[in-house]
């Protein structure tokens, strides 16, 4: 199915056959987005299907600039952020100051891992830290845009970058030494 400008003005007149169709053919896509985004599936699904239903309501404010899978993506990280901002699930509050900062990873680990298992590594990450990763890593914002899209500083998030790559780290070694035990 081919996403161009007459299939957009269908999704924009809310044709509920083509909302169908846009929701198979973007929805896999769009729910990994969640996934490193929540704590749970659950969570996951949530965060989908609040944000196709901020697509469906606002398509008509799509004027067209600019890529519009970029708008639909960007539309889809926002929710996930603004889930937990709503929510307040979960805090932030653990301190990774302890971790040492040479903390070397051996490749062999990385390569190991199932895509489900790196996931599972992002989702452990406190809050804070997951939504900076994934936006700084995966969705490519820059600090200054995160500051501004999270209400924080440009410095709290490299600092919370930080402390996620560290962690990420920590868990890497901690799944490297039990392979090479043989746990």
């Amino acid at each position: 199915m081919k996403i161009d400008k007459t299939f957009i003005k269908k999704l924009q007149k809310q044709d509920k056959k083509t909302q169908k169709a846009f929701y198979q053919v973007v929805s896999a896509e769009m729910y990994g987005v969640c996934l490193r985004f929540a704590s749970s599936n659950e969570d996951a699904n949530d965060m989908l299907q609040e944000g196709f239903i901020r697509i469906f309501k606002f398509i008509r404010n799509y004027r067209g600039d600019g890529s519009f899978e970029g708008w639909v993506r960007k539309t889809i990280v926002n929710t996930a952020i603004n889930y937990y901002n709503k929510e307040k699930k979960r805090g932030f509050n653990v301190d990774l100051e302890y971790v040492k900062k040479e903390l070397v990873t051996d490749e062999s680990a990385i390569e190991k891992l199932a895509f489900n298992e790196l996931l599972d590594i992002i989702r452990e990450l406190p809050v804070g830290y997951r939504k900076v990763f994934n936006l700084y890593i995966i969705e490519g914002y820059s600090h200054r845009e995160i500051g501004e899209l999270l209400g924080i500083s440009e410095n709290t998030s490299k600092s919370q970058l930080s402390r996620a790559r560290l962690a990420i780290q920590k868990r890497l070694a901690e799944i490297n030494r039990k392979e090479n035990i043989g746990e």
